[in-house]
């Protein structure tokens, strides 16, 4: 017997929605052959069982959220030991159950929990009511218990054989227990507020901008791009369009992102825990507005594709997006993305960098403005508003400002974006 562990999808990820099991407890699997879904922040992946095998019983259902390597079932592989993959350690003689506290025993038979897994905080040793509950409240529902303020022992789990679930702990803080069901409903009025349970997507995203803002010593450059020649190029291109792909602005910005990175790759890296990770491809993330959230899919080696490669792989990658049907590699890596509000009409935008990115670039929508001419004269000019949110950790302002200039001149001089890159060691 082995158990199965929720899998690492990204260097961010530090839990998974399950959302579908493909195999129910007693069935039998095979190696290759889907096992259950699990759902991030970024996307829906597909577990495939790694030998032919037996699932023998689910540890996490449908629905449940569970941290990264926490164990989601029991199974068995074939001409693999029957052993417990996690054997109970041995342990001194103890007290008998007797000695425990009398709602911990009952609280351990309904969950057939053996007192050798669980430690005491009372006296010599004596299992409590609230030890016994820490075993049986999934670790995100013991976490937001604790920022809460909220005592487990007045809960009941709505989970398998009464576990805890976060849901179970945020009902809890909506309504507090000191109002009864019928209170709480005649003190309620059409003008109150409503309070709704946030889906999975909304929860990671929100964890991982909060933790972004955090953890991530942002820092920020603005510069105002004059992108008069650049609109009259992507008029004529998209006029001679024929079958091809329309060009955005979106995806001539991804060219010029791609290409900077291609030609200054010290700024191609991210930092982590481990070190500092350098990458040889541009990938270039598109921040996308889906009805599931928000989604960030990735063009691979920006700076070398064609325009028209881009146009078409984004038209692909956006539609996609929106129906929930990007794969695991259409995700993830790359040291930046691009985030493009100008559709809306918002002048400019001051993002959040994407973890573990390193920097993240927001666009407002295209300006009329007047500007002095080589004269002195008013001369009207389209112009747009770059901000580059940049991680101070791995990169310094003077690098960040002469990647922007860089973006910013490969714009006013769009004709450099049909040409191939020139690698270098800026």
């Amino acid at each position: 017997m082995a158990e199965l562990l929720m899998p690492k999808f990204g260097l961010t990820m530090m839990e998974g929605q399950i959302t579908e099991w493909q195999r129910k407890p007693g069935e039998r699997f095979s190696k290759g052959e889907v096992l259950f879904v699990v759902e991030t922040e970024k996307v829906a992946n597909e577990v495939e069982a790694e030998a032919d095998g037996q699932l023998l019983e689910l540890l996490a259902g449908e629905g449940e959220i569970i941290a990264v390597g926490l164990p989601i079932a029991l199974v068995s592989y074939d001409g693999v030991s029957n052993e417990p993959a996690l054997a109970v350690p041995t342990t001194p003689p103890r007290a008998t159950a007797a000695f425990d506290a009398p709602a911990a025993r009952k609280l351990m038979r309904e969950h057939g929990l053996s007192p050798f897994e669980i430690t005491g905080s009372g006296r010599d040793g004596r299992i409590m009511k609230s030890d016994v509950l820490r075993i049986v409240a999934t670790p995100l529902a013991r976490r937001v218990a604790q920022q809460n303020d909220v005592d487990l022992h007045d809960l009941t789990g709505s989970g398998p054989n009464g576990r805890i679930k976060v849901v179970d702990v945020e009902r809890v803080l909506a309504y507090p227990p000191y109002k009864t069901s019928q209170e709480t409903a005649s003190i309620r009025s059409t003008l109150d507020p409503v309070l709704q349970k946030p889906d999975f997507v909304r929860l990671a995203t929100a964890r991982r901008v909060q933790g972004a803002k955090r953890d991530i010593p942002h820092f920020y450059l603005t510069r105002i791009v004059n992108v008069q020649a650049l609109g009259q190029l992507r008029d004529k291109l998209n006029a001679e369009a024929d079958k091809r792909a329309r060009i955005s602005v979106t995806h001539i910005l991804v060219k010029a992102l791609g290409l900077a990175l291609t030609q200054m790759p010290a700024m191609n890296r991210i930092w982590t825990d481990d070190g500092i990770l350098s990458f040889v491809s541009a990938d270039i993330g598109m921040v996308t507005e889906t009805p599931q959230g928000l989604r960030i899919p990735m063009f691979r080696d920006a700076g070398h594709m064609p325009l028209d490669s881009i146009a078409r792989t984004g038209t692909d990658l956006a539609a996609r997006a929106r129906e929930g049907q990007l794969a695991p590699t259409d995700v993830g890596g790359g040291v930046m993305s691009i985030s493009n509000v100008g559709m809306f009409g918002a002048t400019s935008l001051t993002p959040i960098i994407s973890p573990p990115q390193a920097m993240i670039l927001g666009v407002g929508a295209e300006q009329q403005a007047f500007r002095p001419d080589d004269t002195g004269q008013p001369s009207l000019c389209r112009e747009i508003c770059l901000t580059l949110a940049v991680d101070h950790r791995i990169i310094d302002g003077a690098d960040a400002a002469r990647f922007l200039q860089f973006v910013s001149s490969n714009l006013e001089e769009p004709l450099r974006l049909l040409r191939a890159p020139i690698n270098t060691n800026a």
